[in-house]
């Protein structure tokens, strides 16, 4: 039986990519207002400025590539069950060869029917990509409503914590790559794994976390990989 591996991911394993992190100085949050840009309250004000900050995401997505830690996690299938549960927005695991792939926030290349406040009871059939296109006010779904980005806004409730929260109690191995664990609820996943399951932490930074099952490797996140699959991950 293989290993089941959980591999929880964060802005830090697509920065070596060229996509800016979040809240790291010089981060998004510092250049645009989350409030305005990305929450469910900027939505109802000003959709049409948050189309425009999701449609520039879509831009600098289209100019980038996976990186070495998307190719390794990736690699990780042909020897451990492996799912990817993501923070992130883009799409790179899935180009680096991930099949399983769970995007806790949402994904920047696929829009849903806009289906009120506060609204999360979409149906996946709704969900559809467009690639890299851009998305204007005045762009409707099927049903007639206006597309919105395909995205878990501040102010919404996560959908697929639950799911996310079963794949890490069954985990032999947590591997946490890129993720500062600030970000709630996500940042508590590792929580759930069981007793004996091992949890490995790939970040450069220091981590504002004390638990002493973490084993911090400090690296960015492709030599942190390499660290990871060639030293530890060893079957």
């Amino acid at each position: 039986m293989k290993t089941k591996i959980s591999i929880l991911t964060g802005a830090g394993v697509s920065a070596e990519s060229g996509l800016g992190t979040y809240r790291d100085n010089g981060g998004l949050w510092d250049q645009y207002d989350p409030m305005e840009v990305a929450s469910i309250d900027g939505w109802r004000k000003n959709p049409g400025k948050v189309l425009d900050f999701y449609n520039m995401q879509r831009e600098k997505l289209r100019a980038v590539s996976p990186n070495a830690a998307h190719r390794a996690i990736a690699a990780l299938e042909e020897r451990a069950d492996v799912q990817v549960i993501t923070q992130n927005v883009d799409n790179l695991h899935e180009r680096a060869g991930s099949t399983r792939v769970l995007h806790l926030h949402g994904e920047t290349t696929k829009v849903r029917p806009d289906q009120g406040l506060y609204d999360i009871n979409f149906s996946e059939d709704e969900v559809f990509d467009i690639g890299y296109e851009a998305v204007r006010l005045g762009d409707m779904a099927p049903n007639g409503n206006q597309l919105r980005p395909h995205i878990v806004f501040f102010g919404e409730a996560v959908p697929k914590m639950e799911r996310a929260i079963e794949q890490v109690q069954q985990a032999d191995i947590v591997l946490i790559v890129g993720s500062s664990l600030q970000v709630y609820p996500a940042a508590g996943l590792y929580r759930y794994a069981r007793n004996t399951a091992r949890i490995f932490l790939i970040d450069p930074a220091e981590v504002p976390v004390r638990d002493p099952r973490i084993t911090h490797i400090r690296e960015k996140a492709t030599r942190g990989m390499e660290i990871f699959t060639e030293e530890i991950f060893k079957l």
